[in-house]
């Protein structure tokens, strides 16, 4: 690398990244410690890097003591883990300050994590991005040692997306016209909550979306693990969309794929999973009532932006709304999240609070909420329960049976009252 390109870029950052306008997510860095950021490709990870630069700057901190690098700029195509070092020495033939360092889409240099702990080790205060979820495994934690904190950034939730659109969430939602909130929702449950697509116009969203899935899938799929068996893939994925709500184990998604004349074998069916899964496309919930290797290979999958999801559905309403409330779940109780699966189907159960909660579109008819009400009380009787949802599209209600209190909540307003959880 030529250090006048890495100059010009350490200034042109510095420039922009304490200047850009962004909206303010609620999220904390870790205080005066090391931070990696992981996420799905536009899921704000870079945005959130300028949030910190430009907190540090209100801090007082100037913008030149700023190293901020985007190592997927064309103009390091060809920057290797030796030009780290070029890199910092650029920085200090610029300035006398010591540089904190935002080093963005990491996952494209190899062998980064070596470069990360030694500053770490001598001090430097950093922060990486990455879309890849192998940076999380644990040869690279081994390597960090400990001195970085992982967080894990998911597309706005739908309270960020009402902050970013201006729309004020008020205290008393069952005493105000919710109307504005409610038009919210559908453009957020349709097209999903990546921070870019509020700024896209409504008729180029789709195309919009596809491109950025094609990036993914050429990109970060197919060349980052070498596949050869595209066609194979892209059936999986469609296959996955249309699997929604079904517990799917690896056989079945094998032979489904193959039946479509694309012939795969289970064990490539697994390796995709997991690149799936490393990339942030998807991600799994195991059935708390399985044995371990039934945990393993039989799992619900759900896309982690529903405006992706929605590429591949025709009429997926009900695939679209569960996969939602997978999304919610995921992103704030993730670690304790599972679904049910023996005598009686729960789609969500919160292992440590002890909740357990059923996604329902649409329960009018009376033979849908018997079997939703019935199904939450038998499962009481299994796994200890202190509250009982079931998220609807637009009912509100709270049923008493058995004993047993059910809240029937509208989706939208479960998203934005954490505290119906809580209290």
């Amino acid at each position: 690398m030529d250090k006048n390109i890495l100059k010009r870029i350490i200034i042109e950052y510095q420039n922009i990244t304490s200047e850009v306008s962004l909206t303010r997510r609620d999220f904390n860095f870790s205080s005066k410690s090391n931070d990696v950021l992981v996420g799905l490709r536009r899921s704000g990870k870079s945005y959130m890097m300028f949030q910190k630069i430009q907190q540090l700057i209100e801090e007082g901190h100037k913008k030149e003591e700023i190293l901020y690098i985007n190592f997927e700029d064309d103009r390091l195509m060809d920057f290797q883990v030796d030009d780290f070092e070029l890199l910092k020495l650029s920085y200090e033939e610029l300035y006398p300050y010591r540089p904190i360092f935002f080093l963005d889409e990491i996952q494209n240099i190899f062998n980064w994590e070596k470069f990360a702990r030694r500053l770490a080790d001598q001090q430097y205060q950093v922060f990486i991005t990455g879309s890849n979820a192998k940076m999380l495994s644990s040869e690279i934690a081994t390597t960090l040692g400990g001195r970085f904190f992982i967080h894990n950034i998911y597309p706005y939730s739908f309270a960020e997306y009402l902050n970013a659109s201006n729309i004020a969430i008020n205290d008393n939602l069952d005493y105000q016209n919710n109307s504005e909130i409610i038009r919210a929702f559908s453009h957020y449950f349709t097209f999903g909550g990546l921070p870019e697509m509020q700024k896209v116009p409504v008729a180029e969203k789709r195309l919009w979306l596809s491109s950025l899935y094609n990036k993914i899938f050429f990109g970060d799929l197919l060349s980052r693990y070498s596949i050869r068996n595209d066609m194979a893939l892209k059936v999986l994925v469609r296959k996955l969309a249309d699997s929604i709500k079904q517990p799917t184990s690896f056989n079945r998604i094998a032979n489904i794929v193959s039946s479509s004349g694309q012939k795969i074998k289970t064990d490539t069916v697994i390796e995709y999973l997991k690149y799936l899964e490393e990339t942030w496309l998807i991600f799994s919930l195991e059935n708390i009532s399985s044995k371990l290797n039934e945990k393993v290979s039989n799992k619900k999958y759900y896309f982690i932006d529903n405006g992706i999801l929605n590429l591949f559905l025709i009429d997926g309403t009900t695939s679209l709304f569960e996969n939602m409330l997978a999304i919610y779940l995921k992103q704030h109780y993730g670690h304790e999240l599972y679904y049910y699966n023996k005598d009686v189907e729960v789609d969500f159960y919160l292992y440590e609070s002890q909740i357990a909660i059923q996604a329902c579109y649409n329960m009018s008819e009376a033979s849908t909420r018997n079997r939703e009400i019935n199904d939450l009380v038998k499962f009481s009787k299994f796994l200890p329960c202190k509250k009982l949802y079931v998220i609807t599209n637009d009912e509100e209600d709270t049923i008493e049976k058995e004993g047993l209190e059910i809240k029937i909540t509208p989706l939208w307003k479960f998203m934005i009252a954490p505290d119906f959880i809580e209290n």
